[in-house]
């Protein structure tokens, strides 16, 4: 996986080429490549190890030029980050060039074939093996599309890939399985990318392919398809943000950015849902009224979370108002092990599927079970058109706009929002959550923007301020940490652990405070501090007692506790407040200094805040 991009057009590739890559380099990369089919009609691949920085320097030196192309920027899953394992990869007599996200689970038994019939396959990835393969199909045929469409019904897997030849200078050719893919639709000239960004500067009319589609491109045409061959529709969609929206905004980086963006991303994901109607507001929730009106969700007996990494947090977050608004068992399962774990699934269980990216491999397949077994599915989502859209009954967008940064901010919080707002709307229809309560829950929801924003002042300056840069000066060098929560601040703290090892690499974990005592607590000394979700909740005195019992351990104490909680200073070395709300609300603005603790210590340990090593923004393999 990570990033791809394509031009067929009159403008000259490479340049477009780069300015996709670099809008895609989010996704986290290892490397980094171009191929150009140049003026002369010759194929020019430029692929280096490393940042796009340094394909830069290499393409300055020697420019190709010529008007098709395709970009890649490189996660390894086969074969090490080098250069020759680097995207786009060529055929024997580089007439073909491929650059692909995804898996090809068969590589080995293909690459075998291959390397039998006379072919020299010079990196260790599976992607080169189609390479190969096109320019076995091409001496049987014409036409690179037909090529490609063959190649694919041998192979096994993932992928979105892009594929060139200077057989065939005037053809971009795309196709997609369990891989986000999306044309990008101009005048004179076509796109091919992984994500919008890559494109946004040129065209917002996209049209995102199908799993199991492909595309043929020219300047002048599109050509979309199955891959069975037969020719299919789809109508454009317009893409309503622009680039200036996936920018960093002044910030040093997005993921600073993208946490100062939450009161504004919870005010949209609440808008058109929460209507402010005299004298109460009411809940409209118009993406499910065709799942309602179909009559499934009467034989719902339960509800079943999926989602992975901060996906998960946040619909544990969610569960506990779920149960208690809905009075159905909701179910909170990692989407990378349901499908291995023989599930209960069928119609009387509601599905629902959580996914930033709507492209998560593991999402999709254990949502792709859970609805061949008869359940419905609703999609929680980020991103319109996401595969997991064309998987459900009915979709929920976060309407968050664009995250950037690898590591989650925003579309935390607007999970967990969309899903409050989806158990409000089905404790209702259920008959289970009075009208009284309901709009309570509204109002609380509609106050949240604004606690967001005291939130994030009161951590820019005075006590929080100083307070937050002490857990820093601490935290910067610590080996380990530990997070505490009880409730909806047990997964919180889960989430606070991620977001610090996952930006600073500080070695952290979430635990239920109440769990320590029977064998986290071995952890604990003079060096490793304790983390503690500690706000006003019905469990507040037990998250204390635990408190004490770190502190009896030597343990240095950060708590995160509600403003007027006096008490608190006696258990506590250092404390950052937040407003008082309902306990089920608290975590939607209590997640914000956690997140610039991790932020902050990152800034001190001099680490790439928003291309973490190893990660990427969107997991498309399993």
């Amino acid at each position: 996986m990570c990033g791809i991009v394509g031009y067929v057009g009159s403008q000259s590739a490479t340049p477009i080429l780069l300015d996709g890559l670099e809008r895609l380099e989010y996704r986290g990369y290892d490397s980094a490549g171009i191929a150009v089919i140049a003026s002369d009609g010759s194929l020019q691949v430029t692929k280096t190890k490393g940042k796009l920085a340094a394909l830069r320097e290499l393409v300055a030196s020697a420019e190709p030029v010529g008007v098709v192309g395709i970009g890649h920027t490189r996660w390894a899953t086969h074969g090490r980050p080098s250069d020759e394992n680097a995207h786009p990869h060529a055929d024997c007599h580089d007439m073909v060039t491929v650059a692909h996200n995804g898996i090809i689970e068969n590589y080995a038994t293909l690459r075998a074939e291959l390397e039998a019939s006379g072919h020299i396959l010079r990196s260790q990835t599976d992607t080169e093996a189609l390479a190969h393969m096109i320019e076995d199909e091409l001496r049987q045929t014409d036409d690179l599309a037909e090529a490609v469409r063959a190649t694919l019904a041998r192979v096994t897997g993932s992928y979105a890939i892009a594929v060139v030849s200077r057989a065939h200078p005037g053809t971009l050719v795309g196709a997609r399985m369990n891989g986000p893919l999306i044309v990008g639709l101009g005048k004179g000239e076509n796109f091919l990318a992984s994500d919008i960004p890559a494109i946004l500067r040129h065209t917002r009319e996209i049209i995102p392919l199908d799993d199991g589609e492909m595309v043929e491109l020219t300047a002048d045409s599109v050509r979309v398809m199955t891959l069975a061959g037969v020719e299919t529709r789809h109508a454009p969609t317009h893409v309503d943000w622009d680039i200036e929206a996936a920018e960093r905004g002044g910030h040093s980086h997005f993921f600073a950015k993208e946490i100062y963006e939450q009161p504004d991303a919870a005010h949209k994901a609440l808008m058109g849902r929460i209507l402010t109607r005299e004298p109460e507001p009411d809940l409209a929730l118009d993406a499910l009224d065709g799942l309602l009106a179909s009559g499934r969700l009467d034989a719902v007996r339960r509800v079943t979370l999926l989602g992975c990494g901060t996906s998960i947090h946040a619909a544990m977050i969610a569960r506990y108002a779920l149960e208690r608004w809905t009075r159905l068992p909701v179910e909170v399962a990692v989407a990378s092990e349901y499908r291995y774990a023989d599930p209960i699934v069928g119609p009387e269980t509601l599905c629902v599927a959580i996914t930033q990216s709507g492209e998560t491999a593991d999402t999709l397949a254990a949502t792709r079970l859970a609805r061949d077994a008869g359940a419905p599915v609703i999609a929680v989502t980020n991103t319109v058109g996401g595969a997991v859209t064309r998987l459900a009954d009915a979709t929920l967008y976060l309407q968050a706009g664009p995250e950037i940064s690898v590591a989650a901010t925003k579309t935390f919080v607007t999970m967990i929002l969309t899903l409050y707002l989806l158990g409000a709307w089905l404790g209702r229809q259920r008959g289970m959550l009075p009208e009284a309560e309901q709009r309570q829950i509204l109002h609380a929801l509609m106050d949240t923007p604004e606690l967001m924003r005291r939130t994030l002042e009161s951590l820019s300056e005075g006590p929080n301020a100083a307070a937050l840069s002490d857990a820093v000066t601490l935290l910067k060098d610590c080996h380990s940490a530990l997070f505490v929560g009880r409730g909806a601040g047990f997964p919180l703290a889960m989430e606070g652990a991620l977001k610090l090892k996952e930006i600073s690499y500080v070695h952290a974990e979430g635990f239920a405070a109440g769990e320590m005592k029977h064998g986290p607590i071995a952890l604990l000394d003079e060096v490793t501090p304790l983390v503690a979700i500690a706000t006003a909740s019905a469990t507040y005195e037990k998250i204390v007692s635990n408190i004490q019992e770190a502190r009896a351990r030597d343990a240095y104490v950060i708590a995160i506790a509600t403003e007027g909680d006096d008490s608190i200073h006696q258990h506590a070395d250092t404390i950052i407040t937040v407003p008082a709300a309902p306990e089920a609300f608290t975590p939607l603005f209590s997640v914000i200094p956690l997140q610039l603790l991790a932020y902050h210590t990152a800034l001190a340990r001099g680490c790439n805040v928003d291309q973490p090593r190893n990660l990427a923004k969107s997991v498309t393999v399993e």
